[in-house]
């Protein structure tokens, strides 16, 4: 008896522990759970301690709410210009709605996958093959603008596609290496004919900057050069007007005319010894009056002047007998 009761008494506490089991439930964070009763939807547990209906409420789909990287496996594209290229990517997506994820698809991961390949197969056929390595970030906008718009009722959002390798065939590979060469060898050279078109420009630059500077210099030269002249004949103007003054006012004083005749007398002579001793041959006056004569000439003009500017005339000089 007490064997049977002690049986009896196990068997009730196991039963306690099932249906304690199968009626409280911990939720994790950022999980969901969804829960039917009786094979009908009967609501969504969030993070946190829950207690079912024993053998009534049934945990049927258990959902993450964190972001989740789906990957997408490579597949064949065939471009515009009918090039084929093996393309694969990563996609993020996140449940929103853990009933519609639930009862709105059989399973929204694969549905998701295969959603992603074709999209992306008709974006790629869009677009030539130099075109899709720089429209990558607009493929990846359209691909999840499409899927996002398709995964709505289930209940799933879409954040972001990444395309991680766009692989084209090795001959294709090999065609572009080539470009690539031929456009930087190409860039080479207009970049040397540009460098060489600058030089020689800054060169012509500097020869006519030279050329004008040196014109400037010349011009500048004979400007001081003309006033210098300028300067000197004005100067050797201005002292023979003060010596032909002083000259003037030495003749009205006293002694001065008879000085004045000396002097011509006195130039008269030198020039007539040098006139001597230049030459072999020399040419002497028929009469030595003619000196006399050459003197009366000089005074007479010298007095005529200082008749029109004074009015003073000096007297004759006394004649002497021959």
């Amino acid at each position: 008896m007490e064997t049977g009761a002690l049986l009896v008494v196990f068997f009730l506490v196991l039963l306690l522990l099932i249906i304690l089991a199968k009626t409280a439930v911990v939720v994790p964070q950022q999980s969901a759970y969804v829960v039917e009763r009786l094979g009908k939807y009967a609501g969504t547990l969030q993070a946190g301690f829950h207690i079912l209906t024993p053998f009534v409420d049934v945990i049927r789909y258990r959902h993450s709410l964190k972001e989740m990287a789906v990957d997408i496996p490579e597949q064949v594209c065939i471009t515009r210009d009918n090039v084929q290229v093996a393309v694969d990517g990563i996609l993020y997506l996140k449940v929103l709605n853990p009933e519609r994820a639930s009862y709105g698809i059989s399973d929204f991961g694969f549905a998701i996958r295969q959603l992603a390949q074709t999209t992306l197969r008709s974006e790629i056929g869009k677009i030539d093959l130099d075109k899709t390595f720089e429209e990558r970030s607009n493929i990846n906008a359209l691909v999840v603008s499409e899927l996002d718009k398709a995964t709505e009722p289930w209940g799933v959002k879409v954040l972001r596609y990444e395309i991680k390798s766009i692989n084209p065939p090795g001959d294709i590979l090999a065609a572009m290496e080539k470009q690539m060469r031929a456009e930087r060898e190409k860039r080479a050279t207009i970049l040397n004919s540009e460098a060489v078109r600058d030089a020689a420009i800054n060169t012509a630059e500097g020869e006519k900057q030279k050329v004008i500077k040196s014109s400037e210099a010349r011009r500048q030269q004979q400007i001081n050069e003309a006033e210098g002249q300028a300067s000197a004949i004005l100067a050797i103007a201005n002292a023979t007007g003060e010596g032909i003054r002083q000259v003037a006012e030495a003749i009205n004083e006293p002694g001065g005319f008879e000085a004045v005749q000396l002097r011509v007398a006195e130039q008269y002579v030198a020039e007539f010894g040098r006139i001597a001793k230049a030459s072999s041959t020399v040419v002497v006056p028929s009469n030595l009056g003619d000196v006399a004569s050459m003197l009366t000439v000089a005074m007479n003009v010298i007095r005529k002047q200082h008749t029109e500017g004074d009015g003073h005339v000096p007297p004759p000089p006394p004649r002497k007998g021959n």
